[in-house]
C-alpha cells in the first residue's frame, strides 16, 4: 500500500462533551500529516439541540464528518459508516466510548480495519450504564488488539474483565501548555470582569455539574472556611444535571453572595486568571483534564485521590491529593494552602514543570502515533510515505 495511514477518530457523544473531546480535536490537528491522515468523526443525535462539537471543530484544521442518527440505536448509521471507511480508505478505527468501541469491534469484524480504543473511564451513574453498557464494553475491549487506558486504576479495571495486560497501555492525559499559561497582567482585568475584588480569595472548580464531581462535599468543605474567613469565594465552572440541586444546596445554607456557578464555558484558561487555588472534589475520575489545566495555569492544587489524578500530580510535589468523600481532609488541604503560601509556589513551579515535559500534549500526540504504526505493522499494513508536505506539529 502507498500513502499514509488513515485513521478514523470516532465518537459518540450529547450536549458539549468533556474531555475526550480536547484531545481527539487538538490531536487531529497535532498529527503528523506526512505520514497520517485523521479524519474525526462524531455520531450526533438529531434531538440533540445543544451539541457542540462542530463549531468547535470548525475552528480547528482538521477533517471533520458527522453521521446523523435519529436515535440511539438508529441502524442507519451502519451503512453511512461503512461508506465512510470505503470512501476514505481507512486502516484504524479509533473509538472513545462504549457505543463506537462496539462500532469499531464489528467493523473491524466485517471490513477489516483496525480497531483500537482509548478508554476514558466509566463515569456514567444510570442503572443502565453500570448493569448493562459498562459490562458489555469491557468483554468487547477485552478483544481489541489494542486498547489505550487514561489510567493505571482503569487498566487494572480492564485486566479485571479480562483484558490483556500486554494489550493495554497506559497513557495519561496531556495538555498543551502554551494555549494554557498564565499571565499576571490578566489578573485583575478578569477578576474584575467576573466580579472578585483584590481582596478576595478564589476557589476554583472546573467540570460537568454531575452527580461524580461531588460538588457538594465541595460546599460541605467550603463552608465552615467561608464562615472563619469572610473573604472566601467559590466559583464553580460547569453545568448539568444537579445544577438545581447545587443551587438549593447554596440557597438553604447562605452561601448565595459568597458561590457563584458560572456554568459551561469554553474560556478555562481564561477563567483561571481570576482563581488563587482550584479545587477537584470527584469521587470518580479518568485522568481529569480539569486537574492538568490547573496545574498547567499554575493554580494552587488540591484534588482527591481517584483515577489518575495521583499519577498526573503527585501529593505533596505538585498538589495536594486528598482521599475522596473525606470532607475534614479536603477542608485541611484548602487551609495547608491558605496558611502556607511559600509551599503552594514550590508546588505550582514544579506542576508547571511537569506539563511542559511529561505531560505535554506533543508527547502524548508522537505516543499514540507509534500506537497506530505499530497496529499498522502487527497486521502488515506498512507505515507509509507519501508527496504530502510535512507540517510541524503544535508544540
Amino acid at each position: 500500500m502507498n500513502g499514509r495511514l488513515c485513521i478514523l477518530e470516532l465518537r459518540s457523544v450529547r450536549g458539549t462533551g468533556g474531555g475526550p473531546e480536547k484531545t481527539i480535536l487538538f490531536g487531529a490537528e497535532r498529527a503528523d500529516r506526512a505520514r497520517f491522515a485523521i479524519t474525526v468523526c462524531y455520531i450526533r443525535d438529531e434531538r440533540d439541540d445543544v451539541f457542540g462539537i462542530d463549531k468547535r471543530a470548525a475552528d480547528l484544521d482538521i477533517d471533520y464528518v458527522e453521521v446523523r442518527e435519529r436515535n440511539s440505536f438508529d441502524p442507519r448509521i451502519w451503512g453511512t459508516l461503512k461508506g465512510i471507511i470505503r470512501d476514505k480508505k481507512i486502516d484504524i478505527v479509533h473509538s472513545h466510548d462504549y457505543k463506537t468501541n462496539f462500532l469499531a469491534w464489528m467493523l473491524g469484524r466485517r471490513t477489516g480495519i483496525i480497531p483500537l480504543s482509548t478508554s476514558h473511564g466509566y463515569t456514567g451513574h444510570s442503572t443502565r450504564e453500570k448493569i448493562l453498557y459498562y459490562p458489555v464494553d469491557k468483554w468487547v475491549l477485552s478483544r481489541f488488539p489494542r486498547v489505550i487506558a487514561v489510567s493505571t486504576d482503569l487498566k487494572n479495571e480492564l485486566v479485571r474483565y479480562g483484558g490483556s495486560p500486554a494489550r493495554i497501555d497506559v497513557m495519561l492525559n496531556s495538555i498543551d501548555p502554551d494555549a494554557f499559561t498564565r499571565e499576571p497582567a490578566r489578573v485583575a482585568p478578569i477578576r474584575a470582569e467576573l466580579g472578585y475584588t483584590e481582596g478576595e480569595f478564589v476557589i476554583g472548580a472546573v467540570g460537568r455539574l454531575e452527580p461524580q464531581k461531588r460538588f457538594d462535599l465541595l460546599l460541605d468543605a467550603f463552608e465552615p472556611l467561608a464562615r472563619a474567613r469572610p473573604a472566601m469565594r467559590l466559583a464553580i465552572v460547569g453545568d448539568g444535571s444537579v445544577r438545581g440541586t447545587l443551587e438549593s444546596q447554596i440557597e438553604s445554607r447562605g452561601l448565595g453572595g459568597l458561590v457563584r456557578l458560572l456554568g459551561h464555558r469554553n474560556d478555562v484558561a481564561v477563567v483561571h486568571h481570576a482563581f488563587d487555588m482550584f479545587v477537584q472534589s470527584s469521587e470518580y475520575e479518568g485522568t481529569p483534564h480539569a486537574v492538568l489545566e490547573a496545574m498547567a495555569m499554575e493554580t494552587p492544587l488540591v484534588a482527591t485521590d481517584v483515577g489518575g489524578t495521583s499519577e498526573l500530580a503527585r501529593d505533596g510535589v505538585e498538589g495536594l491529593i486528598v482521599p475522596p468523600h473525606d470532607v475534614p481532609a479536603l477542608r485541611a488541604a484548602i487551609e495547608r494552602v491558605l496558611d502556607d503560601p511559600d509551599g503552594a509556589r514550590a508546588r505550582v513551579l514544579a506542576a508547571r514543570t511537569r506539563v511542559q515535559s511529561d505531560l505535554s500534549f506533543e508527547a502524548r500526540t508522537r505516543r499514540l502515533e507509534s500506537i497506530y504504526d505499530a497496529l499498522a505493522l502487527e497486521r502488515g499494513v506498512r507505515a507509509r510515505a507519501e508527496a504530502v508536505p510535512s507540517r510541524v506539529p503544535h508544540a
